[in-house]
């Protein structure tokens, strides 16, 4: 295992970490979607630079060629001149122009094919970090229905085991209930079959007849007082 591969593994080791330590799943893929812009930004900047860096590169080559058109020019009238040495004095610096110019071609080349190798990088990227926000929102909606079935379910259990209480205090009372509905029938049949008597239901005072015969002497005395006194004034009216 090379370096590179070892150094992988232990950045993935260390990313699992963290992704367990986390609490949320929906935090954990907002945050590599938004490392993953991050990066894609940071590309764009490369590809920029290298663009700018080539233009560069192509500004200075129109310049060195204007120049080589100027350097013929010079040399074909420093002939006519008869002034051979500026004219060889020109197509000397004309060549030396070229020579930088072929080397500016060659950068120029080198700089348009890492131009277009870091392009296709981020067409795939792109493309990559698309797919993956795709798949991160159907993951989210997933995480979020389980999450509110498991709550659902819980609160289901918990009503169950709220219920089975329930239920068992409802036992306990029905029974409590029956055994003193059975114990005030076990009652009356015991009354009924006269090994219990109700004394209340035939007691009578002892001084019933007593008062009865009092009230009796009363009401004659008042009918016989009345009769006396009904019958003097009846006399009285008669003399």
């Amino acid at each position: 295992m090379g370096l590179i591969d070892r150094l992988s593994t232990i950045f993935r080791a260390k990313a699992n970490k963290i992704v367990d330590g986390l609490e949320d799943p929906k935090e954990i893929l907002d945050y590599s979607f938004e490392r993953q812009g991050e990066i894609m930004n940071k590309l764009r900047q490369d590809i920029a630079k290298v663009v700018t860096a080539k233009k560069q590169l192509e500004i200075q080559k129109a310049k060195l060629i204007a120049n080589i058109s100027t350097l013929e020019l010079q040399a074909r009238g420093a002939l006519k001149n008869n002034r051979e040495d500026l004219a060889r004095l020109g197509l000397e610096r004309k060549q030396a122009i070229q020579l930088e110019v072929q080397n500016l071609d060659k950068q120029i080349a080198d700089i348009q094919g890492e131009q277009t190798k870091l392009e296709d990088t981020e067409r795939r990227l792109a493309s990559k970090v698309e797919q993956f926000k795709t798949q991160k929102e159907i993951i989210k909606a997933k995480y979020s229905s389980a999450e509110a079935q498991v709550k659902i379910k819980e609160s289901i259990t918990g009503l169950s085991e709220e219920m089975s209480d329930i239920g068992m205090s409802l036992s306990r009372a029905e029974e409590k209930t029956n055994n003193l509905q059975a114990k005030a029938q076990a009652l009356d049949e015991l009354m009924n079959s006269g090994v219990l008597t109700d004394y209340t239901a035939s007691y009578e005072s002892p001084h019933g007849d007593l008062a009865a015969e009092l009230e009796k002497s009363s009401i004659s005395k008042a009918v016989d007082e009345e009769l006396s006194k009904m019958k003097a004034e009846q006399q009285g009216d008669i003399i």
